[in-house]
């Protein structure tokens, strides 16, 4: 594994993400749609374009909602495979710019170039370069924030949309960082957001001026320092290559409709079906069980438990979620749901963890591995729980490798 030193003088970290990827890819592929207000997805708004944007349509925003927001709007079924397709292309670009490049999602990523001064140039010529390269090759745009820390480098990189390039020199960092909304701040959503300005906090520099301890007193120990550490660029994370997923997870987007809970404990099933199947296609066990919650106001209730021994075999994934839902569940007759996602997390390798009494697989571990090896040869499809045939099996979309 490849990691980035902990010590820099210079702004030498990449983030690069790729402007409103999905949107971005269909307006590409059908000329006809460039320029035009346009949403990924069905009855969820998976992308928008910065053209749908401008009328306030957002991911995660019901059809609907959309719709009546940008009356001109153009739905485009997603297209997954192509998605897939050019996240390979771009990073086959990133990691020809860099041996050093940490993917952070299917369309971003860090990348380190600060040993290749001589042999590429600057930062900011490596910067340019990259971001040529993916126009012209890939026919996407895409925003790079340069930085010396790695959260600096992303807060610039969502400065610089779209299509843009923002180089943040270490002698600037605070006169660029401290004027930006609170909302800039890693971990700060909506629920943090509204915490810090009941107390009239508005600014980055707001924050930077509290004491620790006045911030731990607002929003917790944890994110308290975390928000104070931020707030003056103090972030000592290293750009690493091949690092493993800390958890491993899927969710499903519901749209709006009020669902019934035997409708929710279907898209459980499905989705603890797929998480289950990844983890031992990884050769992963994980012992923390965690269910996220989003409610038809967009607001957001985050749930786990963790078990004694680590698994991954689906039965006790599945019981350990379902009894956390259970737990939610008057939350969820009251807001309404629009999203549900499982993961596992505390995650290690199958081989490294100890073997507990009685060493034989049980039954459902063996009933697990049957169905991993029909649907490697035959396709998800070919045989399925009887429970998870009713419905909407909704969209799955494309990951990084686990």
């Amino acid at each position: 594994m490849f990691v980035s030193s902990p010590c820099r003088s210079a702004a030498s970290i990449l983030h690069a993400d790729l402007d409103s990827f999905y949107a971005s890819v269909e307006q590409r592929d059908d000329p006809t749609l460039q320029h035009r207000p346009i949403a990924v997805g069905g009855g969820v708004v998976l992308a928008a374009s910065y053209e749908a944007k401008a009328f306030g349509v957002r991911t995660a925003m019901s059809g609907r909602t959309a719709r009546r927001l940008c009356p001109n709007l153009i739905e485009v079924p997603p297209r997954f495979d192509a998605y897939t397709e050019a996240n390979r292309q771009v990073f086959d670009i990133f990691r020809d710019t860099s041996p050093i490049v940490e993917p952070m999602s299917i369309d971003e990523a860090f990348i380190d170039v600060a040993g290749l001064w001589r042999l590429a140039g600057t930062p900011t010529h490596i910067a340019t370069e990259l971001r040529r390269r993916v126009a012209d090759d890939v026919g996407l745009p895409i925003s790079v924030g340069v930085a010396r820390t790695k959260f600096l480098a992303k807060v610039a990189s969502a400065v610089s949309k779209p299509d843009g390039l923002l180089v943040v020199e270490p002698d600037g960092e605070l006169d660029f960082l401290h004027p930006l909304p609170v909302q800039r701040l890693w971990g700060v959503g909506a629920v943090t957001a509204a915490k810090l300005h009941d107390r009239g906090l508005h600014t980055v520099a707001d924050v930077a001026a509290m004491e620790p301890e006045a911030l731990v007193s607002i929003v917790g120990r944890s994110m308290g320092h975390q928000l104070h550490a931020l707030a003056h660029n103090r972030d000592a994370r290293r750009v690493a290559t091949g690092k493993r997923r800390g958890s491993i997870g899927s969710q499903q987007a519901l749209g709006q409709r009020r669902r019934s809970r035997e409708e929710i404990d279907v898209v459980l099933w499905r989705l603890v079906d797929r998480v289950a199947g990844r983890l031992r296609r990884a050769d992963r066990v994980g012992r923390t069980i965690t269910v996220r919650l989003r409610f038809d106001d967009l607001s957001r209730a985050t749930r786990s438990h963790s078990l004694p021994d680590a698994t991954s075999a689906t039965a006790p994934i599945h019981a350990t979620a379902a009894g956390v839902l259970d737990g939610a569940w008057p939350m969820i007759e009251q807001r309404g749901i629009s999203l549900l996602g499982v993961a596992v997390g505390n995650l290690a390798d199958r081989d490294a963890v100890q073997l507990v009494l009685p060493f034989e697989r049980c039954e459902a571990e063996q009933l697990d591995s049957v169905l991993d090896a029909v649907h490697e040869r035959f396709g998800r499809t070919a045989i399925q729980r009887a429970t998870t045939l009713r419905g909407d099996p909704g969209i799955q979309l494309p990951m990084l490798p686990d």
